[in-house]
């Protein structure tokens, strides 16, 4: 189950992750998590904490991308586990979302 949590820094905010992203977070990420990153001008996900990502999961992230930066909101991924960012790399993540996205 995935969980989170928003360290706000004037307007910046940083989502620790924490847990396997995939279908079960789906509810949570659009219904919770997603409409309280709206507020902020730079948005940083944290994935230090994420050991899975699967399919569904992928598309969450896109989907949050996505919704931020259609609202002019900077976003950055750090802190991937390697073993998920090689299936990111695999799938062209970033390449879709840009290469800058990943810090």
């Amino acid at each position: 189950m995935l969980k989170f949590s928003i360290n706000e820094m004037d307007s910046r905010g940083v989502v620790n992750l924490v847990g396997d992203l995939d279908i079960e977070a789906t509810e949570m990420i659009n219904d919770d998590l997603i409409p309280c990153l709206l507020e902020f001008q730079i948005i940083q996900l944290n994935f230090e904490h994420v050991p899975f990502v699967d399919s569904s999961g992928m598309g969450l992230l896109l989907n949050i991308v996505k919704r931020l930066k259609e609202q002019n909101i900077e976003v950055t991924i750090s802190d991937v586990k390697e073993e998920v960012y090689e299936v990111f790399d695999l799938l062209q993540i970033p390449e879709i979302v840009g290469e800058e996205t990943f810090v």
